[in-house]
């Protein structure tokens, strides 16, 4: 071998090495010969990085052996005609079909955004619908219409509701005297709101009132002016909801265009 060929053969092997050290830079790991890039790995640390555990080599090096589990594993399955596989194929079908739907709602909520104006108007509808008051009552929530009565008669000698409140199926407010805290009338059941809403300061229901939920014995302790939440304090909620009818109205509009037979 003369001086020209080992020079050439000694070129190739370094650019073959070079050439081999960059593949193995862009992979994390060659399974079988099937690659699995060093950017999979970064995707999977920052998703749990996002879920609270912090990026580190011990981190890392458990995340290669989870991709190369996998890829071993996947590669089997591929090796045992598992793809073939109708029930495995209709999941597959189903997996593919989910990913493609948040990819389009995603996508469709980025180039239509809800604005701040849009957020803005819905918690001044929503703040405006709601009652102007806020009522805290007591209630008293038994089984039969009879037992309700009695408890009424048992009032109006002079027993306290307090003690009364004991023998409520409401074991959540029996515990403090029947005590519902401040609520506005929406929260409750129409007929409950609709008793309530008539009374007085101080006084109590003289008829039982039912509900789905037996016979109820109310009483009205105070009023007040209802005071929304702050905007900021409800911002998500509202977000999710004008979102959830955007894509309402998309589904709509993508139904009304498409021919279904």
């Amino acid at each position: 071998m003369n001086l020209f060929q080992f020079l050439a053969k000694a070129i190739a092997g370094a650019t073959l090495a070079l050439a081999a050290a960059a593949v193995m830079a862009q992979n994390a790991a060659v399974v079988n010969n099937k690659p699995i890039s060093s950017k999979k790995v970064d995707e999977f640390v920052a998703a749990l990085a996002a879920q609270g555990r912090p990026d580190s080599p011990e981190l890392r090096a458990a995340v290669r052996e989870e991709l190369i589990a996998r890829e071993l594993f996947v590669q089997e399955a591929e090796r045992r005609g598992l793809l073939r596989n109708a029930e495995v194929q209709r999941q597959v079908d189903t997996a593919r079909q989910e990913i493609l739907i948040r990819a389009m709602i995603r996508d469709y909520l980025k180039t239509s955004p809800i604005t701040d104006a849009d957020l803005k108007a819905e918690y001044d509808k929503v703040t405006k619908a709601q009652s102007d008051k806020e009522y805290r009552a007591r209630h008293i929530l038994v089984e039969k219409e009879e037992t309700a009565k009695q408890i009424i008669a048992d009032l109006k000698k002079g027993t306290k509701f307090e003690e009364l409140a004991k023998q409520s199926k409401d074991t959540g407010s029996a515990a403090n005297g029947g005590d519902l805290d401040w609520n506005v009338p929406g929260t409750f059941v129409k007929p409950f709101a609709d008793a309530m809403a008539k009374l007085k300061k101080g006084e109590f229901t003289e008829t039982p009132v039912q509900s789905q939920f037996g016979w109820h014995v109310i009483r009205l302790d105070d009023t007040r002016e209802a005071k929304p939440p702050p905007m900021d304090q409800v911002k998500p909620q509202i977000q999710q909801e004008l979102e959830r009818r955007k894509i309402q109205e998309l589904q709509k509009d993508l139904r009304s265009k498409a021919k279904i037979q």
